[in-house]
């Protein structure tokens, strides 16, 4: 059974435990964890070297079972929407990466985008195998995303965004039926999970979600606005512009859950700017996203 027109997860990992009778080989102890999958899917990924082990080899139907082996293989999903437009890196250098991601492309694989992501995309065009997003953006924002490439440095990247050593600016084209009288917002609430599962709401409670927000430019019911968020929840810059009467064009969630039509523009919502002091340089870093 060809798998070829499947499209492959990041690798799954198996650990072998300690039977007092164990089966006779590793591909009979798969067959056996997984009733659910097929043994010509198994015996196919085997036969093209998909399926290999912690030693460094490659698994063969005859290899023998041994305890303590980490087996690691990949998932495969049927099908996923194509991409509609390539992410761009922005800077490269030895220690990060930075890309502007499209809109409504995942940060990392999720449900039905595996290839679609940002993250499996840069790894099969820049074959970089220890590349890791440092922050997230949501699947509908554009802009721009940092990557760290060497795996030992993930932890003082990890950090400017834990300790709020980033500064994130972000653009957005927001309704503005009602009239607006002021042009600077400092928005400070508590957000937490709401209904359904996939919004977010503001309730009582000491604050976990800060927010700056600038009008630039008011014309015929629309605003372009400047927001720099101060902490990163969820959803929190369109939570906080539909709290103040000025949702962002191409939302389908806030302040109401409403159906995606065709035509429907993408979230007018782009991660424009991000500046820090580089941890391992000290040097001072600014990019600018391109599509702006």
């Amino acid at each position: 059974m060809p798998i070829s027109p499947m499209i492959q997860t990041r690798p799954s990992r198996l650990y072998l435990p300690k039977f007092d009778a164990a089966p006779p080989t590793i591909f009979e102890y798969l067959l056996a964890r997984f009733p659910q999958v097929d043994a010509a899917i198994w015996r196919a990924r085997v036969s093209q070297d998909l399926v290999t082990l912690s030693d460094g080899t490659t698994l063969r139907e005859d290899s023998p079972y041994r305890h303590g082996v980490s087996v690691f293989y990949r998932k495969e999903v049927a099908s996923e929407p194509p991409a509609l437009e390539e992410p761009r890196i922005v800077y490269r250098d030895d220690d990060i990466l930075v890309v502007d991601k499209p809109h409504g492309m995942p940060v990392t694989p999720s449900g039905q985008h595996v290839e679609r992501s940002l993250f499996v995309r840069l790894q099969r065009s820049t074959g970089l195998p220890d590349l890791a997003p440092m922050h997230r953006l949501d699947r509908e924002t554009a802009g721009l995303v940092l990557f760290a490439i060497q795996q030992a440095a993930r932890a003082d990247y990890h950090r400017l965004f834990a300790e709020g050593k980033v500064e994130r600016e972000y653009l957005a084209l927001a309704h503005t039926t009602s009239p607006v009288e002021t042009t600077h917002w400092h928005i400070e609430n508590r957000m937490e999970r709401g209904e359904p599962w996939f919004r977010q709401r503001i309730v009582e409670g000491p604050a976990n979600a800060i927010t700056e927000i600038e009008l630039i430019e008011l014309r015929q019911g629309f605003g372009r606005f400047r927001l720099f968020p101060r902490t990163g929840r969820k959803h929190q810059l369109r939570v906080h512009m539909a709290s103040i009467g000025c949702p962002i064009v191409g939302d389908p969630f806030y302040p109401i859950i409403r159906e995606k039509r065709e035509g429907d523009p993408p979230l007018q919502l782009i991660a424009r700017r991000l500046a820090f002091i580089d941890p391992l340089t000290g040097a001072a870093r600014s990019f600018i996203s391109k599509f702006i």
